[in-house]
């Protein structure tokens, strides 16, 4: 049975502008607002594999709220120099934020990253034994 996810129409403006680019690949649009990501599920645990190219582990930041799995990176952007004119600026230069709704069973407590080649890839293990317990009745 699929798992229920929280609803967001951000979600839904990044897979349209991803269809776009995929069936106009030649057309020129800026830079897309997001950086691009694989998540995918192993016995025991969720990867999230985030391309983040051009940006140190110092400048990205993670944060685990409300179920919410969320990646941050801000740097400073370049200063222009009268040594040369810009023609082209596609580059993410300053900040982007993603996020993404954790499943029921991820434990968001335990999510271990590692940074390497511009990829950052999250570990979210998954809940070893969902906790279940009785609650009792009590009498007013």
């Amino acid at each position: 049975m699929p798992a229920l996810e929280r609803w967001s129409p951000f979600r839904d403006l990044e897979l349209m502008e991803q269809r776009v680019r995929r069936l106009f690949p030649s057309l020129i649009l800026s830079p897309a607002f997001v950086p691009a990501a694989d998540v995918y599920e192993t016995e025991k645990e969720f990867v999230y594999e985030v391309e983040v190219p051009g940006f140190d582990e110092k400048e990205l930041e993670i944060e685990v709220a409300d179920h919410m799995l969320t990646v941050k990176g801000h740097r400073e952007a370049e200063t222009e120099t009268p040594e040369k004119t810009l023609r082209l600026h596609e580059r993410l230069e300053t900040a982007f934020e993603r996020s993404f709704q954790l499943p029921p069973e991820a434990d968001g407590e335990l999510v271990k990253a590692t940074f390497g080649k511009g990829v950052l890839i999250l570990h979210v293990p998954k809940v070893t034994q969902p906790v279940q317990r009785k609650i009792p009745i009590e009498t007013v």
